[in-house]
């Protein structure tokens, strides 16, 4: 049995984000159109940290993974990070492993290309302003995706952290296709007020900004919060826009910032309008006009992993990226 193991710089070599997008509409189209299996994700709790299973199978591409990814808040202490993630690309014919690929710097670009294509879906096409609440791996992916998909000229960011907001800005303004600006917004008010998109990508478990101050026409992506008891956007914002989902079923399970509005009957089920796969496939239209304020909320889901691996496998053996060991 031979199998391919590709580190995270084979992964960005194999997966840019304009191709990761492409991969994540076959994806989320697959799974809205019940041509997935994917569970809700497993939680194993160890004694001092978590462990979570994600399997998916995709029956059109035939793709087949699973991703393991172990969380320990107390490894930064030891040097070591908190969050490391493995996935396992399997041989649909067989069931054999074929692949062993690093799940950290995968997860970063399939969740930031999720993030892109609904910018693409849902965001206006003149859209030129973006902000970024969050300065860390995940704001990075999503503003690439939007870059990949919208002419945008100008970059509001806003985090706790001002070395990780300065770090940030010079970045991105060193980008061969960074906007005329990128900037650090004065406050939340400022960093919302007339931007046409607005993505959190953050580990708040409260509200980042007032939804009162989004412009008509914005689109948001929320990425950050994954925990029913984390709302990393507020009620207004829920309460304004049409909501659009990656898992109807995993963010009933896991997102609070719609599980808390559901519980205090801002919103009902009812006003969720539907899977972000529903769009690719042509079920139901994305923007529906200039002024409607749209919403992107993802938790994750194994589809976009399975599908990534794949991919980044495909071109891995095209490219001869990483090593391939012999394990029987």
């Amino acid at each position: 049995m031979r199998v391919r193991i590709l580190s995270a710089a084979d992964v960005r070599q194999a997966l840019p984000m304009s191709e990761a997008i492409e991969v994540m509409r076959s994806a989320y189209g697959q799974l809205s159109a019940n041509q997935a299996e994917t569970p809700l994700r497993t939680r194993l709790h160890a004694d001092k940290g978590l462990v979570l299973l994600m399997p998916a199978f995709l029956k059109e591409s035939r793709d087949l993974a699973f991703k393991l990814v172990s969380i320990w808040e107390d490894n930064p202490r030891r040097g070591l990070p908190a969050i490391v993630a493995l996935v396992v690309v399997l041989n649909p014919d067989t069931g054999q492993p074929v692949a062993l690929i690093n799940g950290e710097a995968l997860t970063a670009i399939r969740t930031g290309a999720g993030g892109g294509l609904a910018a693409d879906l849902l965001a206006r096409p003149d859209a030129r302003v973006v902000t970024v609440f969050g300065a860390g791996v995940q704001a990075r992916a999503q503003l690439e995706a939007v870059l990949a998909v919208r002419q945008i000229n100008e970059v509001r960011v806003l985090s706790r952290t001002p070395s990780s907001v300065e770090a940030f800005v010079r970045e991105v303004s060193a980008w061969p296709n960074a906007p005329e600006r990128v900037l650090v917004a004065g406050s939340r008010h400022e960093a919302v007020q007339g931007a046409d998109i607005v993505i959190t990508a953050t580990s708040s478990s409260t509200p980042v900004f007032d939804g009162r101050y989004l412009s008509p026409g914005a689109h948001v992506t929320a990425v950050g919060s994954y925990r029913p008891d984390m709302q990393e956007v507020d009620e207004e914002t829920v309460r304004r826009a049409k909501i659009v989902v990656d898992s109807l079923k995993a963010c009933l399970a896991e997102a609070g910032d719609l599980i808390i509005p559901l519980e205090r009957h801002v919103i009902s089920k009812l006003d969720i309008y539907g899977e972000i796969g529903e769009i690719v496939i042509g079920k139901k239209p994305g923007r529906e006009s200039a002024d409607e304020i749209t919403l992107f909320k993802s938790v994750g889901v194994a589809v976009q992993d399975a599908a990534a691996a794949a991919h980044v496998l495909k071109m891995a053996e095209l490219q001869d990226l990483g090593q391939v060991i012999r394990l029987a």
